[in-house]
């Protein structure tokens, strides 16, 4: 049965609310063709002059002209963002993070994704190993881009072993097509101890950055590893000299691409730093922050934002704290987190009388202590750790913990939960740098904020 495309919101302001197009119409076509998924409505309403055809809540069907500007939206979101199903995918990859849940969370925590149109959409990373030249030639024509890749490395033996499919070989050459034909390409690299790095991982930056530009970021991530690898392959965490000797590697690489393009290229996470004990790279050095949704340069930027805004704002920050003082709040982090968050705290404690925060890192007791960022932290953990501690008037966490859109941890707990559970207000702080002085001095809102 022929799934129907339900409109679910229509965008004020838009060609499709002048054209009388209602939430819980069904689109039909759109210049005759039929949509199959949200690359086919990207493409077919880009023109400036549709003939949309959808069926109506009481079954009457109409075909509507719509006039708009080329490339302006027509203005229709769907109750399904894909429009169709996302693919499933079909790798076994010995260090996937999914496989290394527990039992028992909610079934879309479990579901693996390996799909392109997520990657544009939603900066979802994808191995390429289920795509067709038939897909590649479709996101070309569509120049759908960027697509963000998990390429992990480039020797076609050891990609077939670390992803547990005898398709992914053939990376390189993939890459090659999309950015032929003009599409962007980002890069990611989860390095595995033993496995594609070291040697291995000079091969993947040199294949890589040969594509310059159209691969115009490369990434490296540590490999995550939880408490429950139970009969999986065997997998080692970074000690503080391994991630030393990571970074060291890495900036010989950077060095290079600095002087041969202008861009370093390739960033690690955050976490090698924090592990070596070495400080993060500057704002400047995260150039234009290219990887920032995998979360690479996260902590650079707020501290940036956090320095920023202060500094900008510090003359309505000094006349507004009187009425707010004295105050006493709480932070929770991952451990990750906790040396830049406690110093970011001080500066403000330091400036602001009255002022106390408590920063408290919790230990990942539910995915094991070699988790440590803060974006991985559930509501059980935070709980377990803080109950019957005096936490002040507020406990801030981070917009990270959650459920995209939601109040809810990865465990399942509830916002509103914990809050109970610790008898005190529980603030969701976004990441932000802005936000987190505003929330640690409970001031809402600042005339000209910068």
């Amino acid at each position: 049965m022929e799934k129907k495309i339900v409109i679910d919101r229509v965008l004020t302001d838009s060609a499709a609310t002048d054209a009388g197009i209602e939430p819980g119409d069904i689109l039909l076509s759109v210049n005759g063709q039929k949509i199959c998924d949200i690359f086919d409505y990207r493409f077919l309403t880009a023109d400036s002059d549709l003939v949309v055809e959808i069926e109506k809540k009481n079954g009457e069907v109409w075909e509507i002209e719509v006039e708009k500007d080329e490339y302006e939206d027509l203005g229709l979101e769907f109750e399904d963002p894909l429009i169709s199903e996302a693919r499933h995918c079909s790798n076994k990859c010995v260090f996937c993070f999914i496989d290394q849940l527990p039992r028992g969370m909610r079934d879309t925590v479990y579901f693996k994704d390996d799909d392109t149109r997520l990657s544009f959409l939603m900066g979802n990373y994808v191995t390429l190993t289920n795509m067709k030249k038939e897909e590649i030639d479709r996101i070309i024509r569509y120049r759908m881009s960027p697509v963000n890749v998990s390429v992990h490395t480039t020797d076609p033996e050891l990609r077939v072993k670390m992803l547990g499919n005898r398709f992914a070989g053939d990376v390189l050459d993939k890459i090659k097509q999309l950015t032929d034909g003009g599409i962007t390409v980002n890069a990611q690299i989860v390095l595995c101890k033993g496995l594609n790095d070291g040697p291995q991982l000079d091969k993947t930056i040199n294949e890589l950055s040969a594509l310059y530009p159209g691969v115009a970021s490369i990434s490296a991530v540590p490999v995550g590893l939880t408490k429950w690898r139970e009969g999986l392959y065997r997998l080692e965490p970074f000690t503080s000299d391994d991630s030393a000797e990571v970074i060291e590697q890495v900036s010989v690489h950077q060095k290079r691409l600095l002087e041969d393009h202008g861009t370093r290229l390739i960033y690690l996470a955050d976490e090698f730093y924090i592990k070596a004990g070495i400080e993060l790279p500057s704002f400047d050095e995260y150039e234009d922050f290219p990887q920032i949704e995998n979360g690479v340069g996260l902590m650079t930027l707020l501290c940036h934002e956090f320095d920023e805004y202060l500094q900008k704002n510090a003359a309505e920050l000094d006349r507004q704290w009187p009425g707010h003082a004295p105050r006493t709040v709480s932070i929770a982090t991952g451990k990750c987190a906790e040396k830049h968050i406690k110093e970011m705290a001080q500066t403000l404690e330091k400036r602001y009388n009255g002022l106390e925060i408590s920063v408290h890192a919790i230990e990942n007791e539910f995915f094991g202590e070699n988790v440590t960022v803060t974006g991985l932290l559930t509501g059980q953990d935070i709980l377990g750790q803080l109950k019957g501690r005096e936490l002040g008037s507020e406990l801030l966490i981070s917009r990270s913990m959650l459920k995209s859109g939601e109040e809810l941890f990865l465990d399942d707990h509830t916002v509103e939960g914990l809050s109970s559970g610790l008898a005190v207000k529980v603030t969701i702080v976004e990441n932000d740098g802005a936000d987190l002085i505003m929330k640690i001095m409970g001031i809402k809102q600042i005339k000209g904020v910068n």
